[in-house]
């Protein structure tokens, strides 16, 4: 096992907390993370893979030990984070780097690449989606929020973050329940239970209907910049359903396709496997 620093670093004002691991003179490896969770999702990865690659993962402004500053002094929005995540690599120089992206990961991560294509050496996908085809059936209360947002629309979001719908997006098609950490969803309870986090959150859900606008974007960067691409996917995900994978194959010449018979967080239950699948595909294009 490899030593993990944990960290933080201002960004404009907002304490950003990462985790760091590896030799910084070997490549870097930019891990992204998703919802409910934080730069914790990545535990194996940093562990793993640290000999061999430099990483970095940081926590998103209202997640993880990042700041939580107020809706007043902070504005909760994909571009937002984003641009924050982006100054936050360039605070540390860090002008060339792969990232990994798993749910809001993706979002975040393809502005950065979008922006910044000349950075980008390779994306590992891990239920990162940017094809509407990839939007499943779990989507369905938050399209109705996104059409007309109101109190009983919120309200029927609220259980996304009670301690059992943290645990259900955790567990739900996976192959086996407790092969899944139960600190990952404490953790998230714990985060979303401090006060004002669940207005922030549905700010940010609301905002998501931003990302699927992008994504004829984001597909053509994928046509124009050709990253090598590395899909690991599991496809039980409610959310982000095998058919997104599926759909980067449109638009990518260098995929390595991978399936997971698994759900949302595919690293929990076949993080091992994955593991070594990033290893051979991150030695074969960025070493």
């Amino acid at each position: 096992m490899n030593t993990i620093q944990y960290k933080k670093e201002n960004v404009k004002g907002v304490n950003i907390a990462y985790r760091e691991a590896g030799d910084p003179s070997n490549p870097t490896i930019v891990l992204l993370h998703g919802f409910p969770s934080s730069s914790h999702q990545y535990r194996k990865v940093l562990n793993q893979l640290s000999n061999e690659f430099h990483l970095i993962a940081p926590d998103y402004p209202g997640f993880g030990n990042s700041d939580f500053p107020s809706q007043n002094d902070y504005q909760y929005t994909f571009d937002h984070i984003a641009e924050t995540i982006n100054s936050f690599l360039e605070s540390k120089a860090i002008d060339k780097y792969a990232i990994m992206i798993q749910d809001y990961g993706a979002p975040i991560g393809f502005r950065i690449a979008n922006a910044h294509p000349d950075r980008i050496t390779a994306i590992v996908n891990q239920n990162g989606n940017a094809y509407e085809e990839g939007l499943g059936q779990a989507w369905k209360t938050t399209k109705e929020f996104w059409s007309n947002r109101n109190k009983e629309t919120e309200k029927a979001l609220l259980p996304s973050f009670s301690l059992e719908g943290l645990e259900w997006q955790y567990t739900h098609g996976t192959r086996n329940p407790e092969n899944v950490n139960p600190d990952t969803w404490h953790l998230d309870f714990l985060r979303l239970s401090r006060p004002n986090a669940h207005a922030v959150n549905l700010d940010l859900f609301y905002d998501y209907q931003n990302n699927v606008k992008l994504y004829p974007k984001w597909q053509q960067y994928l046509r124009d910049n050709q990253p090598p691409l590395l899909i690991v996917w599991g496809k039980n995900d409610a959310f982000f359903p095998e058919s997104g994978a599926q759909a980067f194959k449109k638009d990518v010449k260098n995929i390595d396709y991978n399936i997971y018979d698994t759900g949302h967080f595919a690293l929990e239950e076949d993080g091992n496997d994955i593991i070594e699948k990033m290893r051979s595909f991150l030695n074969k294009n960025v070493r």
